[in-house]
């Protein structure tokens, strides 16, 4: 079993140690202050060296039956017995602590907006951090629950306690939810300078000294993943400080390109969208009446007594105006680029969606629609007018 140094003090990130164990690719110490990966956190990375040697440490695993923690580095292994100093990555080490202090800081305070809220499921694997909650809660639940958050971290200087007690002294403590773990218990208790808990959890993660080390905690979004079930998406401690100055840089230089100032960029924002709409739909006016001139302005032939208007388009968004509104007792047939076709029919004796099916098994391709309109695309446009002929005088004596 390796002794855990980071839990029994987790902001010391250098130590000494032997090593006990070797195999391809990893190596095991009697004591390290190297984290293995789990419970929804990701394992410490570093360096070990010793004399003569050093090697970059990219993960640690623990091996749970045993208790060994597997330290999996890149080159040539120390022998069993070397003596090492190892050295733990602080920056990355400092951010899961955050991670996992906010984590369980930001489950409290929806905890205390509605009991209702239970933690299905934590990641903190990456700088966007998830909480799975139970209860449903809305868009107002989870700012009241940010908003907890932010005033108690600014009115209260919470202060980390990681006792191991005995299960059977686990009821003298307001555990937020029931742990499955027997025997000796670590828990992770933030509280005040009076001694009041804000969180009392069972855990084998590290976390930051001080609450307000994790902070500022930002919820940036929420997702209901199924149902009874909502996943909430936040950021913690340097990596949310750094997100939202970026953030706000990246807004200031829009603002700047609106000649607005942030505040008002939502509106200004608005106003575009609005705008935007607006011209949208005065574009789809024009290009209706465009595609409806085209089409009336198209020479008529008739094919076995069907009046039939044929259109070479130069734009498929204008098939449907083209088409949809063909006068009863007509046919039109329409070719735009890239083989995009369609049919508008008045005759009920010559369905479009009919139509356009037969002509399509002859020239190749996909489509259907309804007897008043179909479209698709063929893949040999040269021969799609003629086959639509052809197809006509082919359909009507049957029908």
């Amino acid at each position: 079993m390796t002794r855990p140094l980071y839990h029994e003090a987790p902001t010391a990130l250098t130590f000494t140690a032997t090593v006990t164990a070797v195999r391809e690719g990893a190596v095991a110490l009697d004591a390290t202050a190297f984290y293995p990966e789990g419970g929804g956190q990701n394992g410490d990375t570093g360096v070990l060296r010793w004399p003569g040697g050093e090697m970059p440490v990219l993960d640690t695993r623990k091996d749970k039956p045993s208790g060994t923690v597997w330290h999996e580095v890149e080159g040539e292994v120390p022998p069993v017995g070397t003596p090492v100093t190892g050295e733990v990555d602080a920056a990355r080490r400092w951010r899961h602590m955050a991670r996992h202090s906010a984590e369980h800081l930001l489950a409290q305070a929806f905890h205390r907006v509605n009991p209702a809220f239970r933690v299905a499921a934590v990641s903190m694997r990456n700088a966007e951090i998830t909480l799975d909650l139970e209860g449903e809660p809305t868009e107002a639940d989870v700012r009241a629950a940010e908003a907890l958050l932010r005033g108690t971290l600014a009115r209260r200087e919470l202060t980390l306690d990681t006792p191991t007690v005995p299960e059977t002294e686990l009821p003298h403590y307001p555990l937020r939810r029931e742990t499955k773990v027997r025997g000796d218990v670590r828990l992770v208790i933030f509280r005040d300078a009076e001694g009041t808990p804000f969180d009392v959890s069972a855990c084998g993660g590290t976390h930051v000294p001080r609450a307000s080390l994790a902070a500022p905690v930002v919820v940036l979004r929420t997702e209901r993943i199924r149902s009874g079930l909502t996943r909430v998406f936040f950021m913690a401690g340097e990596e949310a400080g750094e997100y939202l100055a970026d953030v706000y840089r990246q807004a200031r230089t829009l603002a700047q390109g609106f000649s607005t100032s942030v505040a008002d960029l939502p509106g200004r924002v608005s106003a575009l969208v609005a705008e935007r709409d607006a011209l949208k739909a005065e574009a789809a006016a024009l290009r209706d009446h465009l595609a409806r001139a085209l089409a009336e302005a198209a020479p008529l032939e008739e094919v076995a007594g069907v009046p039939l208007r044929v259109l070479t388009l130069g734009d498929a968004a204008l098939l449907p105006g083209a088409l949809s509104a063909t006068p009863a007792g007509e046919v039109r047939v329409a070719l735009a680029p890239e083989g995009r076709c369609g049919i508008g029919s008045g005759r009920a004796d010559v369905p479009a969606g009919a139509l356009l099916g037969a002509v399509l098994k002859v020239t190749g391709g996909k489509g259907g629609g309804r007897p008043t309109l179909a479209q698709g695309t063929t893949a040999q446009p040269d021969e799609f007018m003629q086959a639509v002929r052809a197809e006509v005088a082919a359909l009507l004596p049957t029908v």
